[in-house]
């Protein structure tokens, strides 16, 4: 590389960086802002990342990144952070596990499956080979997380014996959680 390239990329960089920043200053100026809605915004993106349908177009990035502004700018706890999002996946799986059950062979014929048939088989084939521990195995897998349930409940899984499990696999995703945000703020120096 030339030294005027080299120039180039470094104030390439440096503005990228400048950009970045000032996202960053009014992200969290809009979050400490609105604190209690900043602190719900967990539960409800947990909820959306693993609901039927939404899950599919929602990054789990995004609830990383608010938990880890959240918990580094001092407006939740990590405890809070990870209950709240163990609660917002419960009622994301549920919802969906409900839709699976009561809708039955409704859900799998719909226009909605033939355009996921990919995921849904992925779900199937997992539900086969592992039986329940799919449901913690499930939790784990960004692409198939929000289908899971629904084919779970389409197979007739107990429902007892699926809220179970599912709180279980959900409070043991949601430390896993609150693990990558403290390790992401410890590895940035938030």
């Amino acid at each position: 590389m030339s030294p005027p390239e080299i120039l180039r990329l470094k104030a390439s960089c440096h503005h990228r960086n400048e950009r970045r920043l000032a996202i960053e200053t009014y992200f969290v100026s809009l979050l400490e802002a609105n604190q209690s809605g900043a602190v719900m915004l967990v539960p409800l993106l947990a909820f959306a990342e693993a609901c039927l349908g939404i899950g599919l177009f929602i990054s789990g990035a995004f609830l990383v990144i608010v938990s880890s502004i959240l918990f580094f700018t001092e407006l939740a706890s990590l405890p809070l952070i990870c209950v709240l999002a163990a609660l917002g996946a419960v009622a994301g799986d549920h919802f969906g596990f409900c839709a699976g059950y009561f809708l039955g062979p409704h859900l799998t014929r719909s226009r909605f499956a033939a355009r996921h048939h990919e995921a849904i088989a992925r779900a199937n084939g997992m539900i086969i080979k592992y039986g329940p521990l799919t449901i913690f195995i499930g939790r784990f897998v960004p692409a198939i997380r929000s289908v899971l349930p629904a084919m779970i409940g389409v197979s007739g899984f107990s429902p007892r014996v699926y809220s179970l499990l599912d709180v279980l696999a959900c409070f043991l995703w949601a430390v896993a959680l609150g693990a990558i945000v403290y390790f992401i703020g410890d590895a940035f120096q938030i």
